[in-house]
């Protein structure tokens, strides 16, 4: 089992496998846009936009388990990165990261990569780094910026490229 086994939902409401992400790279992120790391948009669209051409795609899942930050629907979330951020890489339905209600893809994203205090998110911005076959690679904090990451993506496209 692996990431591209998974099926999420669309911000827009479709039905969509992970498994049309094979062979890219993939940054998975819960986000929030009236979170205090929310200018970090800008970096991971920024980072999508350098390397998408290359097999690599960002994939952000709104999240509102963190003090209430993604208060509005999915029209509205998309509306709020599109405008105040300039988000064009894919978003998702809203889904929860944590608890009873997790999405079967954070259940997975926990287990294979803890965090520095356990499994558990603990806030928005909490990245994994996916290799091109649907394994998590590595778990980054929210306090990582996106351009921190520029090594770690450049080097699993590189690996990728070698063994075409």
């Amino acid at each position: 089992m692996n990431v591209h086994d998974f099926t999420v939902r669309t911000i827009r409401g479709e039905e969509k496998s992970l498994a049309d992400y094979k062979g890219q790279a993939l940054l998975i992120v819960n986000t929030a846009t009236k979170c205090g790391f929310a200018p970090q948009f800008k970096g991971l669209q920024e980072l999508h936009d350098t390397y998408k051409d290359q097999g690599f795609t960002v994939l952000g899942f709104p999240c509102n388990q963190f003090k209430d930050q993604e208060p509005g629907d999915d029209a509205q979330v998309e509306q709020a990165c599109q405008i105040n951020f300039g988000v064009n890489f894919p978003l998702f339905s809203k889904i929860n990261v944590n608890g009873a209600d997790a999405h079967p893809l954070y259940r997975y994203l926990k287990q294979h990569a803890s965090g520095l205090f356990g499994s558990g998110i603990k806030w928005n911005f909490t990245k994994f780094l996916v290799d091109q076959q649907g394994n998590v690679i590595k778990r980054f904090s929210p306090t990582t910026s996106p351009s921190k990451l520029e090594n770690q993506v450049r080097k699993l496209l590189e690996k990728s490229a070698v063994h075409a």
